[in-house]
């Protein structure tokens, strides 16, 4: 089964830049597809991006669209997400999360990380 850790969160002024990694354990990355998710105080938890497992199909939120990327290194384990432009409302704690093929498409994943908190500054 895998295990998810998130990392690179921190406070970052508008306009700035952030890079959030998810390392995966107990399984191979490259079998998942994977998302990226987030949720702020008082609000719902909400889709970000997702990436199928070859990495040759990604999809966004239309709020990050053109500013976030995500991008997997499935030799590492690993995902990414590079935040650019980012806004005050993109403060929030963000989740990396794994499924499987369908996961992709229907953005419900089985496989979820604790957390990194990004606070940007307005």
């Amino acid at each position: 089964q895998v295990q998810l850790v998130e990392s690179g969160g921190g406070l970052v002024q508008a306009g700035g830049s952030l890079r959030l990694s998810c390392a995966a354990s107990g399984g191979t990355l490259s079998s998942y597809a994977m998302g990226w998710f987030r949720q702020a105080p008082g609000k719902e938890r909400q889709f970000v991006a997702a990436s199928s497992w070859t990495g040759a199909y990604t999809h966004y939120a239309d709020s990050v669209k053109g500013r976030f990327t995500i991008s997997r290194d499935n030799a590492r384990n690993t995902v990414y997400l590079q935040m650019n432009s980012l806004k005050f409302e993109d403060t929030a704690v963000y989740y990396c999360a794994a499924g499987p093929t369908s996961s992709y498409y229907s953005g419900r994943y089985t496989y979820w990380g604790q957390g990194t908190q990004v606070t940007v500054s307005s």
